[in-house]
């Protein structure tokens, strides 16, 4: 039997810092301290070659028990739907009406973030309801 292994979720982006900040308001995450040596990210960034000037960006679980992301500049733009996405977790438990309310609820509070709607699904016999939604930079994401 293998051991759990801790892994991290990369998402490829046009801005590494902007998409990474808005996922940090949407899960509670935060930008972790600048490397060693550094007094803020700008001036980490400041000492990187051009070329490599924003090309990267992190945030962590303050509680350290969620996943690190890293946010990855690559040069062409998203085409069609993401193959894997994330599904924020807003309203476990809940059912019917109160389900609803509780992702109409998330929304409102992520739609002057930059996210956008997409969808409301509404529960049928094998699923629960759920609000499809895009990031700043247009990634599907759910919440769920």
């Amino acid at each position: 039997m293998s051991s759990i292994k801790k892994f991290q979720v990369t998402f490829d982006c046009a801005e590494p810092e902007r998409v990474a900040r808005f996922w940090c308001e949407v899960l509670g995450y935060v930008v972790p301290p600048a490397p060693e040596g550094f007094a803020s990210w700008e001036a980490y960034d400041a000492s990187l070659p051009p070329e490599r000037r924003g090309a990267g960006f992190v945030c962590v679980d303050p509680t350290g028990v969620g996943p690190r992301i890293y946010f990855q500049r690559v040069p062409e733009g998203k085409v069609v739907k993401n193959r894997l996405h994330l599904d924020v977790r807003v309203a476990t438990g809940l059912e019917g009406e109160e389900r609803v309310a509780a992702l109409e609820a998330e929304c409102a509070r992520l739609l002057p973030l930059g996210a956008s709607r997409v969808e409301l699904l509404l529960a049928d016999e094998f699923d629960e309801s759920c609000l499809v939604m895009r990031d700043v930079e247009g990634n599907e994401f759910c919440l769920d």
